[in-house]
């Protein structure tokens, strides 16, 4: 004897004797099959009508935000999700050139399955071995424009053999000025859409947190700053993590701006006296500055701050330092003072390098690099290239803090010729900074106000040896997170895997 269970947990026996008795048994359970029969039709039937054919054509490109129009990606990338503003419906079609497709559709965006999109870009790369191959993507909308729909021009996304490094870490804040009780550095990974926090600051008493950075892409080797009460610069080193005091070490100077050598034995520090104005009439909104600001070294080793007396006195001011990818030389702004903040617009602040001694930590002879009196404006943040060949750094008018300032552009110097390389392509009519090399060399990180002046966004851009190929918007699981983060990034980090360290020994650190 069979049991059939009802919704209610109750239990009725089908048996011949009981069809006689209930045939309206048989009948509930005929209409259960039928109804399940065309409910599975049903939806097939709709999922085969959601792929619309437009009935018009156009020569035109779509209009699509992210812009992710000729842009090119590496073929590990996340899926290039996009939306088309104002559409009711969407769908995309994304073909490799080897006979496989990708066909979404969405109500004004598409969001690509993450496994189908890989196993596209996968089997499209297996015939790379150098330069890039095109993606042809075609999409139709309908809208009040077409009702019918409408199916645009295709375009090419390119996808560079070179893969990308697979995580970011960055930090998160409001674009606000007094709102440091809700930030945190978090990790990205670039493969899928998955976003992890490293710390936020409700571990550390609500104090800022800030001026990450890692030694060689090693997750188990980085350091982070945090403010306020109990805290302190936080290193890890071989996944071993403590907390140092060096303001305590280095006679009242802490660390804010940093950088490892790659040795992992030394990380070099800029401490700065930051504050900020505000402007009664100007482009800027702001403007964020120092007092005073000195150059040291950690030597993790000894524990130990090493001081050079020509980078801690009074005469010049210091700021982020950067380290040569084989160890050789510190690269750092620099710049003579001025009464601050009334006079900014005297401000520019030059970049130098100094030969850096890996057994002793000493600091030899300056030579200047880029003179901001010979050159003009006001050169910061020098990140040199994996190979070591080129520089990359921002430069704006004037100030040391070149985010805040709308013109501040994005430039790069070839170290062997000493010639400027052409970067217009990464630039917008507002403020470039805060960048980044991935660990071969052919991507770069960096922030950019270019969509509304205020929240800062993350852009990645290849370099392909010889020149820039027109950067794209970090993609996102749903576009409009890009324009609805109410958040801004800052400082991104190419990392080659995720820091991994748990929330408890992480808030240990700061107990009181």
């Amino acid at each position: 004897m069979k049991k059939i269970k009802e919704d209610k947990g109750r239990y009725v026996a089908f048996s011949d004797e009981n069809r006689k008795r209930h045939p309206w048994l048989l009948l509930r359970l005929t209409s259960l099959i039928y109804f399940c029969l065309l409910s599975t039709f049903l939806c097939l039937s709709l999922s085969s009508c959601s792929k619309r054919e437009a009935k018009d054509k156009t020569d035109a490109l779509p209009e699509i935000f992210p812009d992710y129009i000729g842009v090119t990606v590496p073929e590990n990338i996340c899926p290039m999700n996009f939306s088309v503003p104002g559409a009711e419906h969407v769908r995309v079609i994304v073909e490799n050139g080897n006979g496989e497709a990708l066909d979404v559709s969405g109500t004004d965006h598409v969001e690509m399955p993450v496994k189908r999109w890989h196993n596209l870009l996968s089997s499209k790369s297996s015939e790379l071995k150098e330069g890039t191959k095109d993606l042809k993507i075609t999409v139709s909308a309908w809208n009040e424009e077409h009702p019918d729909g409408v199916t645009y021009k295709p375009f090419t996304i390119n996808v560079a053999h070179d893969k990308v490094d697979p995580w970011i870490a960055y930090r998160l804040l409001p674009p606000g000025y007094e709102g440091w009780n809700h930030i945190g550095i978090y990790q990205r990974n670039m493969e899928c859409f998955d976003v992890e926090p490293i710390i936020v600051n409700s571990q550390n008493n609500h104090g800022c947190v800030n001026c990450h950075s890692f030694a060689n892409y090693n997750p188990l080797d980085f350091t982070f700053h945090a403010r306020g009460e109990n805290g302190g610069t936080i290193v890890m080193r071989d996944g071993k993590m403590r907390k140092v005091d060096i303001k305590e070490m280095s006679g009242g100077r802490h660390g804010s701006y940093n950088i490892w050598h790659p040795s992992k034995r030394y990380i070099a520090f800029s401490s700065n006296s930051t504050h900020q104005g505000f402007y009664g009439q100007s482009k800027n909104k702001i403007e964020v500055y120092d007092l005073w600001s000195d150059l040291i070294v950690y030597d993790i080793d000894k524990e130990i701050v090493l001081q050079d007396e020509r980078f801690i006195d009074s005469l010049n001011l210091e700021m982020f330092p950067s380290f040569s990818p084989d160890g050789k030389w510190l690269y750092f702004s620099t710049a003579k003072p001025v009464k601050m903040p009334m006079e900014t617009d005297k401000l520019h602040y030059s970049i130098i390098r100094v030969p850096f001694d890996e057994e002793t930590g000493g600091l030899g002879a300056v030579d200047t690099v880029y003179s901001a009196y010979e050159q003009g404006g006001t050169a910061m943040m020098p990140r040199i290239s994996p190979d070591g060949r080129y520089m990359l750094f921002s430069l704006g008018e004037c100030g040391g803090y070149n985010l805040y300032h709308t013109e501040s552009e994005l430039k790069m110097m070839d170290l062997q010729t000493q010639e400027m390389v052409p970067t217009d392509i990464l630039n917008s009519p507002r403020a470039e900074s805060f960048h980044a090399w991935s660990s071969n060399g052919r991507w770069v990180i960096y922030v950019t106000k270019r969509f509304d002046g205020r929240y800062t966004r993350l852009m990645l851009a290849y370099w392909d040896g010889h020149k820039f190929h027109k950067p794209f918007l970090l993609p996102q699981k749903d576009p409009e997170e890009n324009t609805l983060l109410m958040m801004a990034y800052n400082v991104p980090e190419f990392i080659k895997a995720p820091v991994v360290v748990s929330k408890e020994e992480m808030a240990k650190l700061f107990e009181k």
